[in-house]
């Protein structure tokens, strides 16, 4: 590895370490209760570096759930070669997983973080809308299919709600509550295909309970 490759990589890490660093304090705390000496001091660097790179604190927040939200994304990226529904299991289960580990993170980045900012709300919405095209392209939809789309977007919601329980409350078992989603997006594809008879996707067999 060259020199400036290393430094590169320096960069790289050190910008990561202070993403992951702010989506947490952001969780534990209101945006507003978070300075940009706190982040600093966190993270035991100067502002300076902060402003450099990142230009402020609320183009540090921005950045913060940019990366949640990919990581996120990334993660739930389930192995092509698993045939569906194990697929649909294997993504549901890596998102809750993500959820549990990242949980304060989480249910901020749900519940709009610094309240109806726009380019936060964006992030989170542009995010939903790749896993929907991801999820659409798995069952080999191409093209658009708006019955489809409508459904798996429905379905998405059910997820984020179902994840959100699952974090607040405790009381349903995970196992019942992925499996209930796998049976509500089997019922909701069922309806998809009586209505977009013409979509270009085979209904599997419904998901069974472990």
């Amino acid at each position: 590895m060259t020199a400036a490759a290393r430094t590169r990589f320096s960069v790289d890490a050190r910008r990561a370490q202070l993403l992951e660093l702010g989506l947490r304090l952001f969780a534990e705390r209101a945006y507003d209760e978070v300075s940009i000496d706190d982040i600093a001091n966190a993270a035991g660097v100067s502002k300076g570096l902060l402003y450099h790179y990142f230009g402020g604190k609320r183009a540090f927040y921005v950045a913060c759930v940019e990366n949640a939200a990919e990581a996120l994304f990334e993660r739930t990226l389930a192995d092509p070669s698993i045939p569906e529904p194990e697929r649909a299991r294997a993504g549901l289960e890596a998102y809750f997983d993500y959820a549990e580990e990242h949980e304060t993170a989480y249910m901020a980045l749900m519940r709009s973080g610094i309240g109806n900012d726009p380019e936060v709300a964006e992030v989170v919405e542009r995010t939903r809308t790749r896993i929907v095209q991801r999820a659409l392209a798995s069952m080999g939809m191409e093209e658009p299919r708006p019955v489809f789309r409508a459904a798996t977007r429905t379905w998405i919601g059910a997820v984020e709600a179902a994840c959100l329980e699952h974090l607040e409350h405790r009381e349903v078992d995970r196992g019942g509550l992925v499996q209930m989603l796998l049976a509500a997006l089997y019922g909701l594809l069922v309806v998809a295909k009586q209505l977009d008879p013409e979509a270009p996707f085979e209904l599997g067999l419904p998901p069974r309970a472990d």
